[in-house]
């Protein structure tokens, strides 16, 4: 089956979240990539298309980032990072039955996705530009983050909370929900993020085999 075709992502526009920085030129430098990224593509955007972009010279953005990927391994840094604290965030806050923490880890997952659709896409179909000594900070991140899922439905099945036939396989089947997010969500349209948010963590606790399931 050939993958989908790159979404347009066309009702809002680029940005990073308040955790990238502060702003200046190299914010703008980022949320210009970010969009050109999102919609051409890395190999496909030069510096050269970056640097119209902003009405400045090549020259100019070399001052704050040597090469393009090392643009690229910025974003993929922020979007890891900002969703990593976003899961820790939200498991701290949820108590300690699996269930609750099971909600909030897919509701803090899916909005991450759908607040941010442009660097979900880039962190996620972009990350493979980079090289492995590149990628290895994120991709470390990566990990943790998915660890955090697959620890709670681990104690889950423990305590008999959570029955999936199969528990990696639903872990990573509850992570795609999020990351397919860019491809069909509109942002400002007739779903809302809550409800989307809700539905997601309906769907990952019946995937489990949850009882509180509604």
């Amino acid at each position: 089956m050939s993958s989908p075709s790159r979404p347009r992502l066309r009702a809002q526009p680029a940005s990073l979240p308040p955790s990238a920085g502060p702003d200046g030129t190299r914010r703008r430098i980022l949320e210009t990539a970010l969009q050109l990224f999102a919609s051409r593509g890395f190999h496909d955007t030069s510096i050269r298309d970056l640097a119209a972009v902003l009405e400045l010279r090549p020259s100019a953005l070399y001052a704050h980032f040597p090469s393009k990927e090392h643009v690229l391994m910025e974003l993929v840094r922020i979007g890891h990072e900002a969703h990593h604290e976003l899961l820790r965030a939200a498991l701290l806050d949820a108590g300690a039955e699996p269930a609750e923490q099971v909600r909030a880890l897919v509701r803090a997952h899916t909005r991450a996705h759908a607040e941010h659709p442009q660097l979900a896409l880039v962190v996620n179909e972009e990350f493979y530009a980079l090289t492995p000594e590149m990628a290895a900070p994120a991709l470390a991140l990566r990990e943790q983050s998915a660890a955090l899922l697959m620890e709670v439905i681990e104690r889950g099945v423990s305590k008999r909370r959570f029955a999936p036939p199969h528990p990696l396989v639903t872990a990573r089947a509850i992570a795609a929900m999020g990351v397919r997010l860019p491809y069909w969500y509109e942002p400002g349209g007739a779903l809302d993020v809550d409800t989307l948010a809700d539905a997601h963590a309906e769907l990952a606790l019946r995937m489990l085999g949850s009882a509180t399931s509604r």
